[in-house]
């Protein structure tokens, strides 16, 4: 993928349920266009994990969302810390997709990440990622991208994802389960529900090569910051 980077510096967000291919398709977007990659999801898994880590139960809100509030993170390069841990394998595990989703029920956990992430937006130039992002954390994103896929697609990918890997992972029905479940509580929940933004491109990603799939995102950037 070529280098292209652009005057005006966006903040172009992704949206998209699990195995849609956002972490891949953003992470590439970002790189040519030289912007800063976030991914918001990691920001919760990591608050998942440093809580069980500190022994705090992640069914007590308000006690994780303390968690949250004092953390530090370090997000860059496809690595995320958390209070000085490198966390970066350790919450891409299907145990840890379950946690996360509890964590991101948690309002009082989403007020302070979302202060965080709006934080890390700030002045554009970044491709930040997540379920949210075009409909909560920034409403005003100058490009909203939904990237979906079938059911059977992403349950494929996420099998074949080493970064998941599990003894259940090279089961694509139990994916498929896992994934459903991840669907059902993402879209359901109280707070900042997985929903695609009324203004956003969407783009079913099912069968398309990733190159395909990054191209046409670049090709809307351009056609935003020339616009803008």
């Amino acid at each position: 993928m070529l280098h292209c980077p652009i005057v005006k510096r966006l903040v172009v967000a992704v949206d998209g349920p699990s195995g849609a291919g956002k972490g891949t398709v953003a992470r590439a977007v970002a790189r040519a266009l030289g912007y800063r990659h976030i991914d918001t999801g990691a920001m919760y898994r990591a608050v998942a994990w440093r809580a069980r880590q500190t022994g705090v139960a992640l069914e007590a809100t308000g006690d994780v969302a303390i968690v949250a509030a004092g953390a530090s993170f370090e997000l860059g390069d496809g690595v995320i810390a958390i209070d000085g841990h490198d966390v970066t394998a350790a919450i891409r595990t299907p145990d840890m997709d379950k946690a996360a989703a509890l964590v991101a029920r948690n309002a009082a956990v989403r007020d302070v990440l979302v202060t965080r992430q709006r934080a890390l937006g700030a002045g554009g130039g970044v491709v930040m990622e997540g379920r949210d992002i075009g409909t909560v954390v920034f409403p005003e994103a100058e490009l909203k991208i939904y990237l979906d896929a079938s059911p059977e697609e992403r349950a494929r990918r996420r099998a074949a994802d080493p970064a998941h890997a599990s003894s259940r992972t090279s089961d694509v029905a139990h994916v498929a389960q896992d994934l459903a479940a991840r669907d059902k509580s993402d879209s359901t929940r109280s707070v900042a529900p997985l929903a695609q933004a009324a203004d956003a491109v969407y783009i079913d990603t099912t069968g398309v090569p990733v190159e395909a799939v990054v191209a046409r995102v670049l090709a809307l950037v351009h056609e935003k910051a020339g616009a803008a």
